[in-house]
């Protein structure tokens, strides 16, 4: 076929202005507009680092989810983000989306066990007016909590290694929400006065104990039975019925 027949720069008159073969009038082929759809679902906002959109907040929690499992089996320093986003079954750069690091989902993770727990706490005992009572359900409150998260609870016991000031954080916002129930119970007469700051800690120190045994030392004790026990050590101590002080009352 001759040039002049098939048209100046040797096309047939029919082809002249097609696209070549692959494009799509100017829109992105198939697949990457799909990527770019996805990463539009999944973008955090640059500020907070927080998901612009439904699927970015569900992508981010099972990142969060994941990390929970993956430090809390093999620990902070063995578990990788790789084996993170392994476990999230996201690709390794989609965590970098919504986090800067390890360390800041770890420090995520121990916010997140005090706010979980506090609110879990809070709705347990929310019912009871009796100081005592309240401490019972507080105390089953927090061993079920610890027996449903048991890798959040060995995430906290390793942030004072990890990160100090978050573990720092986690139980002094503990302390000063227990201390400040515990004055206004003394004040409304429900228990007898002493230091509020020394029975918070001590009284944290109970649950914490007792969590340990469970998760770390695999206690095999039911937890209605911790309860009972801790609770009677709680309100009536060690005492024996016929020491002379309590006599004398």
């Amino acid at each position: 076929m001759s040039e002049a027949r098939a048209g100046k720069g040797g096309k047939r008159p029919a082809e002249r202005g097609r696209a070549p073969r692959g494009a799509n009038n100017g829109a992105p082929p198939r697949g990457r507009a799909r990527a770019a759809e996805t990463a539009a679902e999944t973008a955090a906002d640059s500020a907070s680092g927080m998901p612009k959109t439904a699927r970015g907040a569900a992508t981010r929690r099972a990142i969060l989810e994941a990390a929970e499992r993956a430090i809390g089996r093999q620990g902070f320093n063995e578990a990788s983000i790789g084996s993170i986003t392994r476990e999230a079954g996201v690709a390794q750069g989609t965590f970098y989306i919504y986090f800067a690091s390890k360390d800041e989902v770890f420090s995520e993770l121990v916010a997140e066990m005090g706010r979980m727990l506090r609110h879990a706490i809070s709705e347990a005992t929310s019912g009871y007016a009796d100081r005592l009572a309240a401490e019972r359900e507080g105390l089953r409150a927090f061993l079920g909590f610890v027996s449903a998260h048991p890798e959040l609870y060995r995430i906290v016991q390793e942030a004072q290694f990890v990160d100090p000031a978050a573990y720092l954080a986690y139980f002094r916002t503990f302390a000063d929400g227990y201390r400040e129930g515990l004055e206004r119970a003394a004040g409304n007469g429900a228990i007898r006065p002493g230091d509020a700051e020394i029975r918070a800690w001590a009284l944290m120190g109970i649950a914490r104990s007792l969590g340990e045994f469970q998760v770390v030392f695999g206690g095999q004790t039911p937890l209605d039975t911790m309860v009972e026990v801790a609770h009677d050590l709680i309100e009536n101590g060690l005492k024996a019925p016929g020491d002379k002080a309590e006599a004398g009352r």
